[in-house]
């Protein structure tokens, strides 16, 4: 089983490659051009900077996945919502790693307190979708033909878990 960490900076590498092989071959982000290695370093630090984590998943030396939370919406009105991501290296795929990293991400999510955690997946995901359900995340709206990839309209498909943190006091 692998284990579950906070992501450093010799893990980029790794974490830009799972990342791009996603933007090239798959639905699960919808971007069509390659991310950088300097974009992922500053999506790191402004991560870390904020207090929201960063993970990976690591199994003999390598990391096979990760995954973050940041804001939902950048207005102070959803502060106490935040959005999720979880990727997993497409070798690596269907041993429980998304299951480990989702589970981190809300336990992390509910210590700091936020309220509710929100996914934005591609609707047709059913792997993804099957993912979020097991973890306790509602179906909150889907929202059709939002975007576009590989020649195709994508449905996005909200979905929301309410976190038991510690409120807001």
């Amino acid at each position: 089983m692998p284990t579950i960490r906070d992501a450093e900076e010799a893990d980029l590498p790794r974490i830009l490659e799972i990342m791009n092989h996603a933007v090239a071959y798959t639905t699960a982000v919808w971007s069509t051009a390659p991310m950088t290695l300097e974009s992922r370093e500053i999506w790191m630090r402004e991560r870390k900077a904020r207090g929201f984590p960063v993970l990976v998943a690591e199994h003999d030396g390598s990391v096979i996945g990760f995954a973050s939370y940041g804001d939902f919406r950048p207005l102070d009105g959803f502060r106490h919502t935040v959005e999720h991501s979880v990727y997993v290296h497409h070798e690596a795929r269907s041993r429980g790693i998304g299951r480990g990293l989702l589970t981190a991400l809300i336990a992390h999510a509910e210590a700091a307190g936020f309220h509710v955690m929100i996914g934005a997946l591609d609707g047709g995901n059913a792997a993804s979708v099957a993912l979020h359900k097991w973890a306790g995340f509602e179906e909150a709206g889907l929202v059709r033909e939002t975007g576009r990839k590989f020649d195709r309209w994508l449905d996005m498909l909200l979905m929301r878990k309410q976190l038991s943190g510690p409120g807001l006091g």
